[in-house]
């Protein structure tokens, strides 16, 4: 195409058009039609629902529908403040994800070190298959095992503390011992699992640099601290970013499976809560506001993390 030239001698800049993008579309159009399945998906379960949250601000009746229930502002979220049981269930809800991240987020990532310091191709897939099993074990049959094992009457691991001579505990009955199990149990079932995606990370740091660092001297753990973790920061970080983006997500079937009136203190969390007390008493707007609540603490730690990531890191999610 040619383009005059204006009184400066420049030829003037010419906007693109979108020729090329519909062109692209028609000539791929089999590509952008897979598309519209995950699009739908989003619309019909993920933004669609959102039309209902509007129900936190009122006093939903079934009877009225939303459009015709009274409107309460936020009347339900000051009940949730003032309720005796709020700092109970946020100090659940905090510390069990808090916990989970201290102890349970560097553990797959420790294995993977592991398993890729293992020079036996075969020790190395041994290792990982016993810890890739545990995933595959589903929650009801994961808290049946805890309730095997821990139980007082004949269970293996109150068997050897009565050998030391102890004496039988309670373990699913203590408020003090429900966060460990959980967390712990957490920790078996899912560190092989989600080690995989380090270990990826790990196939794909240069040879050389192991190399180079040998022949300088670097010891083993030197090299591990100075290539392969650096090697695998940016996975790190995304990874960490999405789990403070459910912060205040907890596992609320195995919680629920777990929970009793002896360790109530201790298993409360919002999600619990917000089970019994709204699908199974019906309180429907209190609970979504409870539930907006939760959405919105999860929103602002996501952006916070992501962009203390941004600037220090320079690994963000956007």
């Amino acid at each position: 195409m040619k383009h005059t030239l204006n009184s400066v001698g420049v030829a003037p800049r010419v906007k693109p058009g979108r020729s090329g993008l519909w062109r692209s579309v028609f000539v791929r159009y089999d590509l952008y039609l897979m598309l519209l399945i995950p699009i739908a998906w989003y619309l019909v379960f993920h933004y669609g629902p959102m039309y209902g949250l509007q129900i936190a601000f009122k006093n939903f009746s079934p009877a009225k529908g939303i459009l015709g229930s009274e409107w309460v502002g936020l009347d339900n979220f000051q009940r949730f403040y003032n309720s005796y049981y709020f700092w109970r269930l946020l100090w659940n809800t905090v510390s069990i994800n808090l916990y989970s991240l201290l102890f349970a987020f560097p553990i797959p990532i420790l294995l993977a070190l592991l398993i890729n310091e293992i020079r036996s191709k075969t020790y190395s897939k041994i290792v990982q298959n016993i810890t890739y099993i545990p995933h595959f074990i589903s929650i009801v049959v994961m808290v049946g095992m805890l309730t095997l094992f821990l139980s007082p009457n004949g269970g293996p691991v109150n068997k050897i503390i009565e050998l030391f001579g102890g004496t039988p505990i309670r373990f699913l009955d203590s408020a003090a011992w429900f966060k460990p199990i959980f967390i712990g149990s957490n920790i078996w079932q899912s560190m092989g699992w989600q080690s995989i995606i380090y270990i990826a990370a790990l196939s794909g740091v240069n040879p050389q640099l192991y190399e180079a660092a040998k022949m300088d001297g670097a010891s083993r753990i030197r090299r591990i601290w100075h290539v392969s973790l650096p090697g695998i920061l940016p996975v790190i970080v995304i990874l960490l970013i999405l789990d403070v983006g459910h912060f205040m997500n907890v596992g609320f079937e195995k919680i629920l499976l777990m929970q009793n009136n002896l360790n109530l203190e201790s298993s409360d969390v919002i999600s619990t809560f917000v089970y019994t007390t709204g699908i199974l008493k019906g309180e429907y707007s209190y609970t979504a506001a409870i539930g907006l609540f939760n959405s919105v603490i999860n929103l602002a730690l996501l952006v916070l993390v992501n962009r203390f990531a941004r600037k220090k890191a320079e690994t963000s999610l956007w």
